[in-house]
């Protein structure tokens, strides 16, 4: 009997990472936005999708603050918004592989 007969037709979605761990720089794409854990208000996922933070957008880094609690500053479409560590923890991305120049 064949294993390669059993394949899964419904994949899982790939987890990516979350955007407190994506370096500076580094574009990606957003995966989702859920709750990072069970005590994050549903509020924010709907706050987070009115700023622009939905699958498929293209989402960066482009600054952290000094302190290891400070917020980052993520550049999304054509905005730049400060979002708090438990914000940013909420949303998964897939980095994006660069291209050969």
């Amino acid at each position: 009997m064949s294993t390669s007969a059993h394949t899964s037709i419904t994949a899982p979605a790939p987890a990516g990472i979350q955007l407190t761990d994506l370096s500076i720089g580094t574009r990606a794409r957003v995966i989702s936005v859920s709750a990072a854990d069970g005590t994050t208000p549903v509020e924010l996922g709907r706050r987070l999708a009115e700023l622009g933070f939905l699958p498929g957008e293209a989402v960066r880094i482009v600054a952290r603050g000094l302190m290891a609690r400070a917020p980052i500053a993520v550049r999304i479409g054509t905005g730049t918004f400060a979002l708090r560590l438990f914000e940013a923890a909420c949303i998964r991305v897939c980095p994006e592989q660069t291209q050969p120049a």
